[in-house]
């Protein structure tokens, strides 16, 4: 049974607090990027995707696979709320043989299908394992996510032509556009627009969302599933640092933690949201 949009928020909150947790802890760590795809993340493992913490390996289950992978403090999030873990494992991030690394390790977290972190290579692994499912005539779908300035690597484009080329509609690209990366602006540093117009020709269906809106996730998913015979993507548009306000449009939040005094404001404004959040549901 699907979750709804109110619970969904909830959720999402959560993982954004979780995000903050853990980057905290570890002193370190990708906070800004964390909680602009926090939606996203919640969305795909509580009400689109085929999978079942009690059976991670489960060979017909959808996969993911985060290419931004830099960006794991939420999605670990996600998957501690979904059962993979305990959330008190988020406390160890980034921590000298802990289970949750600062890039995702699929040799030691469950939930994981793909290590990754060096920018391009996620989205080329989510390709193989499309057309893996094609050559095994299994049903499962894969999901990616890609940061925006993460765009500018050419290994993503190789990638791109490669799923037209093999007409992967079982694979869905999310680009989180939040517009910052860590050098500033993705339009100074890299300047990727028209986004949309290069994936169209490069021969993907495409569809440009609000990436903090559960219900334009929702459609665009449903389109993506109506699709046949090319992959698709949704271009999300997001809030770098979306959810704690000194963090929101803040590109020096892009690779730093919090020190002890953010952190208490940061905590107490994601408690009183889902607080406010839960009262809603």
């Amino acid at each position: 049974m699907a979750n709804s949009f109110a619970q969904l928020k909830v959720y999402a909150a959560k993982a954004r607090l979780g995000a903050i947790i853990g980057t905290y802890h570890a002193k370190s760590g990708h906070p800004g990027g964390s909680l602009s795809a926090a939606d996203i993340f919640t969305y795909l493992y509580f009400n689109e995707m085929n999978v079942d913490s009690a059976n991670p390996d489960n060979p017909d289950r959808d996969r993911f696979v985060l290419s931004k992978g830099h960006c794991c403090p939420s999605l670990y999030a996600v998957l501690a709320m979904k059962g993979y873990f305990d959330w008190e494992e988020l406390t160890s991030l980034r921590h000298v043989g802990a289970m949750l690394q600062g890039h995702p390790d699929m040799k030691s977290t469950p939930g994981i299908d793909m290590s990754s972190g060096s920018l391009g290579q996620g989205i080329s692994a989510a390709c193989g394992m499309a057309l893996a499912a094609k050559i095994d005539n299994k049903d499962y779908r894969v999901y990616t996510v890609l940061g925006d300035g993460e765009c500018e690597e050419g290994e993503v484009w190789e990638a791109a032509m490669f799923a037209a080329h093999n007409n992967l509609d079982n694979l869905v690209v999310f680009v989180d556009q939040n517009g910052l990366q860590i050098d500033g602006t993705v339009a100074e540093v890299g300047g990727i627009e028209p986004l949309d117009k290069k994936f169209e020709s490069f021969g993907f269906e495409v569809v440009k969302i609000d990436g903090h809106s559960f219900e334009e996730i929702e459609a665009a998913l449903n389109k993506a599933r109506a699709t046949k015979g090319k992959p698709f993507a949704i271009l999300a548009r997001t809030v770098k640092g979306k959810g704690v306000s000194f963090m929101e449009n803040q590109v020096g939040w892009h690779g730093k933690a919090c020190n002890d005094q953010e952190y208490e404001i940061a905590v107490k404004e994601l408690e009183d949201t889902i607080a406010r959040l839960e009262a809603e549901v």
